[in-house]
């Protein structure tokens, strides 16, 4: 076996788990008005559990909906309706062999949903000024009917069918607020010493025992440092470890707040990350303990998570996003199959689909927030020759489905090279597995035997004729606009400049505040360029709820990157561009002037093809530059479509 540390069985209250890799919690927030746990819930968790990992956890299980709310979507352990949707989701687990766990949790004082229930918020202390409004001291009579709700809620859990339940003492929510020194300055015996501090966690861990028996495990996930100046550090992390050690089964060490944007950025770790960057808080706990230890942040290499368990970094690794990219990843690691994995990017698309839409859904897997729909996909009854204009993400996701389906897949690139317009970020070391994934799909298109990719060729009017597909499926992209500017002729565009690094000189101004040319920026002042962006708008062009986004303003801050939003490009020269804002008119001095101002969709080249072939699909960028999700998504959704009739 390759990894023989990862797949080895361990034994944990009595429970074996198949290997050591956990699906880490995560919530599911696609409910109907009544709140329900749903069919479509079940089929998102029982996947992970098909493709092979040992646990899968299902987050934000509230113990205390009056008091622990922090949306109003979540699964609420109090409410005996919510049993049947409970017991269907842990089925959908265990069918497959995995061990079902449910993450109890409460928000404390970031418990934002109750002022809209009429309800108030508690926390450790009185806080006059809360994030969320005013918080009142958490009375010693309401601490002892909530330690009676975690113990009833993983009653709950275990006559749901689950086999583990997670208590979430990390991330800022209750149970550290009650942890942490900075936060909990109590009198009382529920605050101030170390001992008092963990009364209530251990209390919780102790009602928690007494209702489902010592033969159930039970794994407390905490933030081995809350990594911001509100949180607590690794040193109170690990006596707070040792406080937990032997009281439960699993200590799985975990990193940030969720409610310090400094301190969230860590919990999810971006696309400037490194791999794994939250295993050294797991590596020192486990020093200090004996219960087995869970590692968890940013992990997507088999190799990588088999040296953490045998340099015994850690006893369990898990992972979230991972789970979403790949759901198979523990089956393909096990066989070996590491060139096959789907490695998570980490662009966090994730988070912002989930925000916006309330269903999770991943940029390179289509499959995922959508389970039952494509489970219940029937076969196409008819197959086509389908011809491809475009051999980037959009392109090459389409060629792959409708081979899977058993059609005739004709792709037609016309450069010589697969992967589209996001090649020329091949050099970007943050945009890594951006370009294994872009050369594992290329792959997987080439070894395909339905699928005769050619290469140095554009599907004209006449070529597709000459071709005479049934079923054309445009993907042509869209090129970058070259904005009006007196002088742009002294420009560079940013594709160009991703292309040709060497052009970028030691400074830089980047026309632009969109995501291409912000990270364009970031790019070379890794390099230690010395650059500003000049957007127009008043505030940069980003999704302003995407975790991507949060981990952006980051590296801005960090690489100090200037920004000057509300001004706008007048002249360009050879030596600088001279710009106008509220501070009147200056120019800035620049080795290079570069533009990344915007996308032009292909359309008209891509409709061009309308009467060539019975059906046409236009998708991608040629409909309207977007991200690597709609045209991943688009792809699939259109190749599932061929055949119909």
């Amino acid at each position: 076996m390759k990894y023989p540390h990862l797949f080895e069985p361990i034994k944990v209250a009595g429970t074996v788990f198949r290997n050591r890799i956990f699906a880490s919690p995560e919530g599911y927030y696609n409910v109907g008005k009544d709140r329900m746990p749903t069919p479509q819930g079940a089929a998102f968790f029982g996947r992970k559990a098909l493709g092979g990992f040992a646990s899968v956890c299902v987050g934000d299980c509230i113990v205390h909906t009056d008091t622990g709310t922090h949306y109003p979507f979540l699964i609420k352990m109090q409410d005996g309706d919510m049993l049947p949707g409970l017991a269907g989701i842990a089925h959908a687990i265990n069918r497959h062999g995995a061990v079902a766990s449910a993450e109890l949790s409460h928000a404390g004082m970031y418990a934002q949903f109750l002022p809209a229930m009429g309800k108030q918020i508690y926390g450790p202390v009185t806080i006059e000024n809360g994030k969320y409004g005013f918080v009142q001291e958490m009375p010693e009579e309401l601490i002892e009917e909530i330690i009676g709700a975690f113990g009833a809620a993983a009653a709950f859990a275990k006559q749901a069918g689950f086999g583990m339940v997670t208590v979430h003492g990390g991330h800022g929510w209750l149970l550290p607020q009650f942890m942490s020194s900075k936060v909990n300055t109590r009198t009382d015996k529920w605050g101030g010493s170390l001992e008092n501090r963990m009364r209530l966690p251990l209390a919780v861990v102790d009602s928690i025992r007494k209702a489902v028996g010592p033969k159930f495990p039970i794994e407390f996930r905490m933030s081995g440092s809350e990594c911001c100046d509100i949180g607590y550090d690794l040193d109170e992390g690990v006596e707070i470890a040792k406080a937990l050690d032997g009281k439960v089964d699993i200590i799985h060490v975990s990193a940030g707040h969720h409610e310090d944007i400094n301190g969230t950025v860590i919990t999810h770790p971006g696309m400037f990350s490194e791999d794994g960057c939250n295993a050294y808080l797991a590596r020192e706990v486990k020093k200090h303990v004996k219960t087995h230890v869970a590692t968890v942040g940013a992990f997507t290499d088999p190799a990588h998570m088999e040296e953490v368990i045998a340099s015994g970094g850690a006893d369990i690794v898990e992972v979230g996003r991972q789970s979403l990219a790949d759901p198979d990843f523990p089956i393909k690691a096990r066989r070996g199959m590491d060139e096959e994995i789907n490695k998570c990017m980490r662009c966090n698309s994730c988070f912002g689909s989930t925000g916006k839409v309330r269903n999770v859904q991943c940029a390179i897997n289509p499959e995922i927030g959508h389970e039952l729909e494509i489970a219940q996909t029937p076969k196409n009854k008819y197959n086509r020759k389908v011809l491809i204009a475009g051999g980037g993400v959009a392109g090459m996701q389409a060629a792959l489905t409708a081979s899977e389906r058993g059609h005739e897949v004709i792709l037609c690139e016309k450069t010589d090279k697969l992967g589209g317009v996001l090649l020329c970020e091949d050099n970007v070391p943050f945009k890594r597995r951006l370009r294994e994934y872009l050369a594992r799909q290329a792959r997987r298109v080439s070894e395909n035997e339905n699928i005769e990719v050619r290469l140095n060729t554009e599907v004209t009017p006449e070529y597709a004729k000459e071709v005479a597909p049934e079923v054309i499926i445009a993907a042509m992209g869209a090129r970058p606009v070259t904005p009006p500017i007196p002088g742009i002729e002294n420009a560079i565009g940013a594709e160009e400049l991703y292309y040709n690094p060497e052009k970028g000189g030691n400074k830089l101004v980047i026309l632009g505040g969109g995501l291409v040319g912000i990270e364009l920026g970031i790019f070379y002042a890794q390099k230690g360029a010395d650059v500003t962006i000049v957007e127009m708008m008043p505030q940069l062009n980003l999704d302003y709820s995407s975790m991507h986004t949060f981990s952006t303003f980051g590296e801005i801050r960090k690489l100090g990157i200037k920004v000057l939003t509300s001004t706008k490009a007048l002249n360009i020269e050879k030596d600088g561009v001279t710009v106008e804002n509220a501070d009147g008119v200056t120019k800035l001095d620049a080795d290079t002037v570069v533009y990344a101002t915007g996308q032009k969709s292909l359309s008209d080249e891509a409709w061009a093809l309308n009467d060539c072939a019975d059906e046409i699909y236009v998708i991608g960028d040629c409909v309207a530059p977007e991200n690597i999700m709609a045209a991943t998504h688009a792809a699939y959704n259109i190749a599932l479509d061929i055949g119909r009739m």
